[in-house]
């Protein structure tokens, strides 16, 4: 288990250095493994760690130096997100409540209470908002399929929030990803990018303590 988590760790803060090594090794099919590690990471709840804004971003990085065609790119993940958070919802709307109820260590119970706070506070509109957030974007729609949030309801903010969320972090990667200065200093870029996306629930977290302050 912890070989599979240093694994991981290194994946996400070096990505632009396995993504090349994918491309290379993989060719066409590195459309297939990008279009599963989106879909995986958004789609089953037991996977929030993968890599989700770093990789589009990177994947976009190489676009710009023609390793990855930008459209063909850009439909994949915008599929997979869509698909992901679609199967996710109806995990939760079948499963979901078992699943919890079972104190499965797969599904932390933080994380699940993490995500209901982000609902009752934005409502139909978490499901967009937490695309740009990491763990509650992979929770968001498991938490609307438990809360049996109707399915037309959810599908049009699905829709929305992973167009927006793909179309971001890929032309992002794609117009800077290649910028001397950037390609320097990768790994801190995707440190920024991890970080700035952590930013909306460390703040909901510091307001919520220092709501209970007397």
């Amino acid at each position: 288990m912890g070989d599979l988590v240093s694994f991981l760790i290194d994946f996400i803060i070096h990505i632009d250095v396995h993504l090349e090594e994918i491309i290379i090794a993989f060719g066409p099919l590195t459309y297939l493994i990008l279009f599963l590690i989106i879909f995986c990471e958004t789609g089953l709840v037991v996977t929030p760690f993968l890599p989700g804004d770093s990789l589009i971003f990177a994947a976009g990085a190489f676009a710009t130096r023609g390793a990855l065609n930008l459209f063909a790119l850009w439909l994949l993940l915008v599929i997979a997100a869509i698909l992901g958070d679609t199967v996710n919802y109806h995990i939760g709307k079948i499963l979901g409540k078992k699943l919890v109820h079972q104190n499965s260590r797969f599904i932390k119970q933080r994380y699940i209470e993490q995500t209901e706070s982000f609902f009752e506070k934005h409502g139909g509109k978490t499901i967009i908002i937490a695309r740009f957030v990491p763990i509650v974007r992979t929770f968001a729609p498991f938490v609307a399929g438990i809360g049996r949030m109707s399915y037309s309801y959810f599908l049009s903010f699905n829709v929305i929030g992973g167009f927006a969320w793909v179309t971001l972090f890929l032309f992002l990667g794609f117009f800077f990803g290649t910028i001397p200065a950037v390609e320097k200093n990768f790994t801190l870029v995707i440190f920024a990018i991890i970080g700035i996306s952590l930013l909306p629930p460390v703040i909901t977290w510091l307001r919520s303590r220092l709501s209970r302050k007397p």
